[in-house]
């Protein structure tokens, strides 16, 4: 007999329905036929749509860290700026430099967001050309002001605005053009409720004239390719075909449901999660006004034993939470109410969590 699988309340990978892991058991197509060439290009206007963009969306076989690299090695000939504000932030940083470019941290401590005025001080100083920001930042769950950074980016016209939008993608409105966003990019496992492998992004005109220029930017992650074979409804390398299949199904989900439904859905859910820690005599780990909206970093003020409440959750309930990231572990926890959860699954999750606390 099969044990019941563990639910994941994570941020990431998040549950994945039935009806989209049945999406990628349709049967195998060639990946430079008609077939797959009308898939791909079946897909675009609804991706255009939740990207805010009248530019292409492209589709690349890997995690959102292959475009996070390929925004460097595309756009940066000078200095690139990486906000950094938790653990996915900062290793931008890091992979900034094995790029082999100048890159310079605007460091905040975890749990703190990246303000605009801070952005204007740096900018200022002058040499750079591109600059990095994670929208949501999934290991402490700050949401970073976007469209308040975005007017700052605007008085730099020589800088290039490159934004992670993997666990607030869907969640919210993330208008890229209205915003002068240059590179928008997200990945399948996080907010659109997909398996990992699958990494979306947009690149604005501007940006892929700098690319244009740039003769070092690889191959695999290189704009010009994805723009070329783009014009013939195909990606540069073999795409991942089932998760493009889940992608479509996702994609019915979403509109069918409506876009602003959705939106709605995930600031209530995140509204339903933050009452529930406020009652239970909890803190947050972000500050009011800067919290993500796809989960809930809380802290660990009341100094239980997170590794062990996780482990009862486990095993008596079959869900799963996340137990904090990195140099915060014990001392916060995450819970995401991201993707396709509703109302009623995450009070089946609230009130396992309260019959397992200690």
């Amino acid at each position: 007999m099969s044990t019941p699988h563990i639910k994941l309340f994570i941020p990431g990978p998040v549950e994945v329905s039935e009806k989209t892991f049945r999406a990628m058991c349709a049967p195998m197509i060639g990946h430079r036929g008609s077939e797959f060439k009308k898939l791909y290009a079946g897909i675009q206007p609804r991706l255009q749509t939740l990207f805010g963009t009248t530019r292409p969306v492209f589709l690349s076989t890997s995690s959102a860290w292959g475009v996070m690299e390929g925004s460097i090695r595309n756009l940066t000939t000078k200095k690139v700026l990486n906000a950094a504000c938790g653990a996915f932030s900062d290793k931008w940083v890091d992979v900034s430099k094995r790029c082999g470019k100048e890159a310079v941290a605007l460091q905040v401590a975890w749990g703190e967001a990246i303000k605009p005025e801070m952005v204007r001080e740096k900018l200022a100083e002058g040499g750079f050309d591109t600059f990095t920001l994670i929208h949501n930042e999934t290991s402490c769950g700050v949401r970073n002001p976007l469209p308040e950074i975005a007017a700052v980016l605007r008085e730099f016209p020589e800088v290039m605005f490159v934004v992670d939008s993997v666990s607030s993608f869907s969640t919210q409105p993330i208008p890229m053009d209205e915003l002068g966003i240059d590179v928008l990019l997200t990945g399948s496992q996080k907010a659109l409720a997909m398996p990992p492998g699958l990494a979306l992004f947009a690149v604005s005109e501007r940006a892929m004239k700098r690319a244009e220029s740039i003769s070092d930017r690889g191959y695999y992650f290189d704009f010009v390719e994805f723009a070329k074979n783009q014009e013939q409804d195909m990606t540069p390398s073999t795409p991942v075909i089932p998760l493009i299949n889940a992608l479509e199904s996702k994609l019915d989900d979403i509109f069918t449901e409506g876009v602003e439904a959705r939106h709605a859905r995930h600031a209530a859910l995140n509204a339903q999660v933050h009452d529930w820690v406020r009652a239970r005599g909890f803190e947050f780990f972000a500050p009011e006004g800067y919290r993500s909206l796809s989960l809930t970093c809380v802290k660990n003020n009341r100094d239980i034993d997170v590794a062990a409440w996780i482990k009862r959750l486990r095993e008596k309930h079959r869900f799963v939470i996340d137990g904090g990231y990195g140099k915060i572990k014990g001392k916060t926890f995450r819970i995401s109410n991201m993707g396709d959860e509703t109302s009623a699954t995450i009070a089946e999750l609230l009130a396992a969590l309260d019959d397992t606390l200690e």
